[in-house]
């Protein structure tokens, strides 16, 4: 059992007593927390693995279509200037989780612990799942995790879900086909895939057991984190949809990856596909449909207009198992890709979808990150959330209110790569590459009114902001022992 000591704030009269501070203990956290009314929305937060901010019909995807993700847009809220947490996986979950950007949050780089997992998510989190158990909310998490090995303290089971089934481990998530999947602490085997057999695709076993968790607990109120794996790692999607687009997109793009009995075959090496681009489309289509069903769900159990649906992806497309950004302009007119702290690297897709709450065909430019979410939920359904978290909610836009407060800035790090950072501070963008190879290497500038592409490094004719931004770099962050960028 966890014992916090939080200072709390209420999400409902919460103001920006909430910038910086990297630690979580600060004062004996309340032990009265409000009841959860019989009228409390349902959560269900679905996010993409390296679906990038074109890969999705509404922003321009011209290549293959996602129908049910575009309705989701027609009928709900396009935020236009959403950020991920991170632009890699596992810090990415852990902003999400702990409302902390990566100057703070406990898990800042994608750490790897043999033979399953990642470094865990400490004990001392205060992790949104746990907010909302606290109102006693049923939590359930389907997907890929990666913030915390079996049974450690960073276990979902031990950071506020009811209920997991999927792949703990990011390194396992890279397959589609796997050797086993994990439910709560049981590892369960599929035979259907042993010996390299493509019998039983992991994430419709995984979606179906989603579905099962929004039906058991269709009378209460429930928060559901669905962190596909789709369209990450390698790609693989059942034959159905592949023949769906089977030489559609040629000159194919071949991929020449591990087989069966080759070193790091759905350990870490992706799978061969000769038929990259397909497989490609096939996958963003598999995950549509899983969206598709998921509200068709929540319409037939007669709870869709009482849940929140939130739509996004953890990063930018990744470049690695044959996929082919460019060809799918995934990344619409940005720059970078997964690991950049360009645009392209960390603005992402995000529709909010609450049908009769949230005005439908509506738009915002609202900025926005992934460490908004935690204050944003606490607002909606009026309970308290940690004082000292780097977010701000956005449950004024998305419900049509008054009074919706700003960033000052927003500020990520990446300690691989030779260190990078990135800072947007109102139109201002700055990046900084090799920072652990050269402390003082210069800062680019960019303003993203004008220049959204990031094509034009304005640094040399704005020595002020340049010199504001390099220091605020600097003041926004705390250091890590685990994930030292010194």
């Amino acid at each position: 059992m966890k014992n916090h000591v939080l200072k709390f704030t209420t999400g409902i009269t919460a103001g920006l007593a909430l910038l910086s501070c990297n630690n979580q203990s600060l004062s004996e956290k309340n032990s009265k927390v409000p009841e959860t009314s019989a009228k409390s929305p349902n959560i269900v937060y679905i996010l993409a693995d390296d679906l990038g901010y074109g890969d999705v019909g509404y922003n321009g995807q011209q290549k293959f279509n996602t129908p049910n993700i575009d309705k989701l847009a027609q009928k709900g809220m396009i935020f236009t200037q959403h950020y991920s947490g991170s632009t890699v996986c596992a810090p990415s979950r852990s902003t999400l989780m702990t409302g902390l950007h990566t100057g703070h949050t406990p898990i800042r780089g994608n750490k790897e612990v043999l033979p399953e997992g990642q470094w865990p998510l400490p004990d001392s989190s205060y992790t949104l799942a746990e907010m909302l158990k606290d109102v006693n909310y049923v939590t359930g998490a389907f997907g890929k995790w990666g913030l915390g090995y079996p049974a450690s303290e960073g276990d979902p089971n031990n950071q506020g879900f009811d209920e997991f089934y999927g792949y703990n481990c990011q390194r396992f998530g890279h397959h589609y086909y796997p050797d086993f999947l994990r439910h709560n602490q049981d590892k369960i085997i599929l035979e259907e895939n042993a010996k390299g057999k493509r019998n039983v695709y992991g994430p419709n076993l995984i979606h179906e057991q989603a579905l099962k968790f929004m039906e058991a607990n269709k009378d209460t109120s429930f928060f559901m984190f669905y962190p596909t794996i789709i369209p990450h790692a390698e790609l693989f999607a059942p034959e159905e949809y592949m023949e769906m687009f089977r030489g559609k997109f040629l000159p194919e793009k071949e991929f020449k990856g591990a087989e069966y009995g080759d070193e790091g075959f759905r350990i870490r090496a992706y799978g061969s596909q000769p038929e990259s681009h397909a497989a490609f489309a096939a996958m963003v289509t598999v995950l549509d449909d899983h969206v598709g069903e998921i509200v068709k769900k929540l319409e037939e159990l007669d709870i869709a207009d009482n849940t929140l649906i939130i739509f996004t992806s953890d990063n930018g497309p990744h470049i690695e198992g044959g996929a082919d950004p460019d060809y799918f302009n995934s990344n619409a007119q940005f720059k970078g890709y997964k690991r950049d702290l360009y645009e392209g690297g960390i603005r992402v897709p995000m529709i909010a979808y609450w049908p009769g709450t949230i005005e439908g065909g509506t738009e915002t430019n609202h900025i926005s990150a992934f460490w908004d979410v935690m204050p944003t939920i606490a607002e909606i359904v009026e309970t308290k959330y940690p004082e000292n978290i780097d977010g701000i909610s956005f449950a004024p836009t998305l419900l049509g209110k008054e009074g919706q407060k700003e960033h000052e800035y927003l500020y990520w790090e990446f300690e691989s790569l030779n260190g990078r950072k990135a800072i947007r501070k109102g139109k201002w963008k700055a990046v900084k590459y090799d920072i652990l190879k050269n402390p003082d290497t210069p800062l680019q500038l960019f303003n993203l009114e004008v220049d959204p592409s990031e094509e034009n490094d304005i640094a040399e004719q704005h020595p002020e902001v340049v010199s504001e931004l390099n220091e605020l770099m600097k003041s926004v962050r705390t250091e890590s022992e685990t994930f030292p960028f010194k």
